[in-house]
């Protein structure tokens, strides 16, 4: 059951997209990497693998009951006449059930579970009735204001749920082959192409999402005209098309066209799903100058306006970007989606080989989850935050999008959905290949099928990462001859060293200039990459006024913060100075302690210059330094990372 028909090639090119369960699938023609999928790359062990049980055991199945609960369905229902309920929520709340069915599709991938099928029936059965004839579908729209179908593209947000709802059905099928959303979403796609194509009518989506999904199911299906309409959609912003109001053109991103514009402005989810796109159209085309751009928009954001968790989103006003080096800690709006946005776009940016290097691109990712994305959700998987502040103070009020503690939904539920699909998915951003090496770009164990043109293998990886840095690769089968292994070397071990034993001998490497060390995968060798953990203090660049005179802890990855749950009676976080001579301790569970004295001057609001905050017979005392992502599953208190120094 298709849509459309397409070439010989672009059937071969379809057959290839469905073997592999990843999210992008770009073609080798500009491509620096391949990717592997979630069946190639099976987590074994570790928190990335406990993490996805976690997801699959209780995020998605909460998340299936949340949309029930809060009218998601009903909005879709009640179209058809199959419910009475008002409608309730955002008027794209269709994209979250289209999220749900994506992060269900990714666990089909990696478990071949069945448990969701019969809910798949039922949600997918019922997008295809409220579905018209013409493959528009959007509750909204339909059950509300009909007048206003593709009437205010800055607002109604039609295409960002088409494209929510392009990549649920491209997962899907590449999951199990099941394709009965596919049709849906290529009905809806090619609706869009026969209103917005080239030579028609001119019109861009106020929330990009649509161009990157486009692209993926050009990728998916062969239909060259998916590609050409995300081109298109591409080439138009920045023309003035949108209607921006009071919030501006760059809140929209659409102030300049894409190859002009060289700085992350504006709603900070958009830019970055809005860059994923360009890159990808890149990733087809070979356009040097979208490449180029993309560049310039990657240093902007994670140079000059990335906090240190891996978060995006310095203003709560527009959700926006701030200018360079504008981090407020307290005031951080550092959206999940955002987080999740740029996972994206960096992965596209590392198999694109953009200029800032593959270990810089995924040395970025995995900050970004083992800390702000982390961070995003509670213990038990089923709690989350919206927004991911460096600090809390403790007299911190909450804002629905900003709460004291993690809640288990949102009126505007975006992230939690976001953050199932993103962890199912997670295997497809450890591993990558080129035609004469396999790229480790995340040390987490794994087991790694090789590609059938390396050789016929299993490459597992052993290691306990990030609590512990003994990383061990083995291998297991046959590699073809000429192939080597690149594991990328942290930036902050830059000294370790990649040893290997194997029945011809043993060889060792460090890493080279790109970040990656280097030996031959040979059958049966073994490797051993030991990392430095000395944990370490860092500083936030001289212009970041927010945090100037602090310090933040950092092991390995992992981003710590002092917590309000871990101080006596009368201590507040508040009123910590950090001893950063004392340097940083580890206990023997890995647990790290700072050296703190206790502010204990009047309660004055200003005083005089020069004298220090803490004096020399000021109380002090060891203060317990946790993982940033663990914070606020005891109590809802006072936290921050980064903490002041003496003067």
């Amino acid at each position: 059951m298709t849509a459309s028909t397409t070439s010989s090639t672009a059937v071969s090119r379809v057959d290839d997209a469905r073997d592999v369960a990843a999210p992008a699938l770009p073609s080798a023609a500009h491509a620096v990497h391949t990717p592997l999928g979630v069946r190639e790359v099976r987590l074994t062990d570790g928190p990335l693998a406990s993490w996805q049980s976690l997801n699959a055991s209780a995020t998605l199945p909460h998340c299936i009951e949340q949309i029930e609960e809060w009218g998601i369905l009903d909005n879709l229902r009640r179209v058809i006449g199959e419910s009475g309920a008002e409608f309730r929520g955002f008027w794209f709340a269709d994209s979250d059930l289209y999220k749900v069915i994506e992060a269900v599709a990714w666990e089909i991938a990696r478990t071949g579970t069945t448990e969701f099928d019969a809910w798949l029936d039922d949600v997918i059965g019922l997008v295809a009735r409220v579905q018209e004839p013409s493959g528009y579908v959007h509750s909204w729209i339909q059950g509300v204001h009909p007048e206003l179908k593709f009437v205010q593209l800055e607002l109604t947000h039609e295409m960002y749920v088409l494209g929510h709802m392009i990549q649920a059905a491209v997962a899907l099928d590449r999951a199990n082959g099941r394709d009965d959303l596919l049709v849906l979403a290529r009905r809806f796609a090619d609706l869009l192409d026969r209103r917005f194509g080239p030579g028609r009518e001119q019109g861009i989506c106020g929330h990009p999402e649509i161009e990157t999904a486009l692209v993926e199911l050009y990728r998916h299906t062969g239909e060259e005209r998916y590609l050409a309409l995300a081109a298109h959609m591409v080439e138009l912003r920045g023309q003035g098309l949108l209607k921006v109001g009071g919030l501006g053109a760059r809140y929209f991103q659409d102030h300049a066209p894409v190859r002009e514009a060289r700085d992350a402005v504006g709603h900070a989810v958009r830019q970055l799903y809005l860059n994923a796109g360009v890159t990808d159209v890149y990733l087809e085309q070979g356009d040097a100058t979208l490449l180029a751009a993309m560049d310039a928009q990657w240093s902007s954001a994670h140079e000059r306006k990335m906090y240190l968790s891996g978060a995006f989103g310095s203003r709560h006003r527009d959700e926006a970007f701030g200018d360079d080096y504008e981090l407020p800690s307290e005031r951080a709006y550092a959206e999940t989606c955002a987080t999740i946005a740029d996972i994206h776009w960096t992965w596209r940016m590392l198999l694109a080989g953009g200029a800032a290097g593959a270990a810089t691109y995924a040395e970025t990712i995995e900050r970004e989850i083992h800390n702000a994305l982390a961070a995003s959700i509670d213990g038990g998987g089923t709690r989350f935050f919206y927004s991911n502040p460096l600090q809390q103070r403790p007299d911190r009020y909450s804002e629905e999008n900003a709460p004291r503690e993690r809640t288990p939904w949102y009126v505007c539920a975006c992230c939690p959905p976001n953050i199932g699909r993103t962890v199912a998915q997670l295997g497809a951003y450890v591993a990558s290949t080129t035609a004469d090496a396999l790229w480790l770009h995340q040390l987490a164990a794994a087991e790694i099928d090789l590609p059938a043109d390396l050789g016929e293998a299993v490459v597992r990886v052993t290691t306990a990462y990030p609590a512990d840095g003994r990383v061990e690769v083995s291998v297991h089968g046959h590699v073809r001859d000429g192939v080597r292994l690149a594991v990328r070397v942290p930036s902050w071990s830059p000294d370790a060293e990649l040893t290997s034993r194997a029945d011809g001998g043993s060889g060792a490497a460090r890493a080279d200039a790109d970040g990656y060390a280097r030996l031959p995968l040979v059958d049966g060798a073994r490797y051993t990459l030991s990392l430095d953990l000395t944990p370490r203090l860092t500083r936030a660049h001289h212009r970041v006024d927010a945090v100037r005179g602090c310090l933040a802890v950092e092991r390995g990855p992992v981003v710590h913060c002092v917590e309000q749950a871990d101080l006596p009676d009368g201590v507040a976080v508040d009123d910590l100075v950090l001893l950063p001579a004392q340097g940083v301790g580890v206990a023997d569970d890995g647990t790290l302690t700072v050296r703190c004295a206790v502010v204990d001057r009047p309660d004055t609001l200003y005083s005089g210059a020069g004298a220090p905050v803490a004096t020399e017979g000021s109380p002090s005392l060891d203060v317990a330094a946790i993982p940033f992502a663990t914070w606020g599953n005891r109590s809802p208190g006072a936290m921050r990372v980064w903490l002041p120094v003496d003067r």
